[in-house]
């Protein structure tokens, strides 16, 4: 008798292979009767490693090729890094599952073992994100922040040529992939705020496929679902993205969701930083709450300020 096959999709990055890879191997511990294959598939952000993500555009920069395959029927679900994921999905598709959430702190990597607020203007810091751009900016404003773009491998050998003195990356990947030991300290998420849905895992499979949800719903995380629904609606009121530093971090204790969330200047001149607390199950209110709330208290203008930078050019 053949086994029925199951097609994952995902990217073919390192970090991007190991997350498929935990995906399959999870299924296989708990259906044995059937096959799975991983599928690679190359997205236009694998492709332009050139220019900085601010400058490309980031809706499903690294997504849109996966999720044509899926639609297609080529692949049976996608695995992606969820804050790669666009706030609002094709309307052909859907959140199947989100794997339990690994680190979601940020992660400094520095030559010689200096922590963030020892680097001085001799060095140079380099990052891909708004976000952290800015937030480096108030934590050191002295450090000379400078754009990177690659993988994780890439990333460590630029700097050990001398591209950069320090970077910063998801603290998630670098453990993922068996680099704990480069990284020189995990920045407090209550001073240095996540993107949205950092450090989680999601499976996206074409909508109404009941028969692939149910198949992948032991690898479900209510708990990680409920933080990281509070944080995309928060980006998704925002309409916010790579182009703009926005962050948002949500903790859960018992049923109460505390949700913090940041819109800043990417010089680090001005920010926002704002906190709500509710039922878990109000998650999705309580990002777009928050939302308001900061865009109320100056975020919208400096929202404003950056697109209008960014039309110019």
């Amino acid at each position: 008798m053949c086994k029925t096959t199951i097609r994952i999709g995902t990217r073919g990055s390192k970090l991007a292979l190991y997350q498929a890879k935990l995906v399959k191997s999870e299924l296989e511990k708990i259906y044995t009767n059937i096959s799975f294959e991983i599928e690679i598939i190359t997205t236009k952000g694998d492709k332009i490693l050139d220019v900085a993500l601010s400058k490309i555009g980031d809706k499903g920069l690294f997504t849109k090729e996966i999720e044509i395959a899926l639609f297609q029927g080529n692949i049976d679900m996608a695995v992606h890094s969820l804050k790669d994921l666009p706030t609002i999905l094709s309307d052909e598709a859907e959140l199947g599952a989100i794997l339990k959430r690994a680190e979601f702190r940020d992660a400094l990597v520095s030559k010689n073992g200096l922590r963030i607020e020892q680097l001085t203007s001799n060095h140079k810091l380099a990052t891909s994100s708004l976000r952290r751009k800015a937030q480096v900016h108030r934590i050191n404003p002295h450090v000379q922040v400078i754009d990177i773009r690659g993988n994780v491998d890439t990333r460590l050998r630029r700097m050990n040529e001398g591209y950069c003195d320090a970077m910063i990356m998801a603290g998630a990947g670098l453990i993922r992939l068996g680099y704990e030991s480069y990284i020189t300290e995990l920045l407090d998420a209550n001073l240095f705020i996540p993107a949205p849905g950092q450090g989680a895992i999601a499976i996206e499979i074409r909508k109404n496929d009941t028969k692939i949800k149910d198949f992948i719903a032991p690898l479900h995380c209510t708990d990680s679902f409920f933080k990281v629904t509070a944080e995309r609606s928060f980006l998704n009121e925002l309409e916010g993205g790579c182009q703009i530093p926005i962050g948002s971090i949500a903790q859960i204790d018992g049923d109460i969701l505390k949700l913090t969330g940041l819109v800043a200047m990417i010089d680090g001149s001005n920010e926002i930083i704002e906190t709500i607390i509710g039922n878990v199950n109000e998650a999705e209110n309580l990002g777009r709450e928050l939302a308001r709330r900061v865009a109320s208290k100056g975020g919208k203008d400096i929202l404003n300020l950056i697109r209008n930078l960014n039309s110019i050019n």
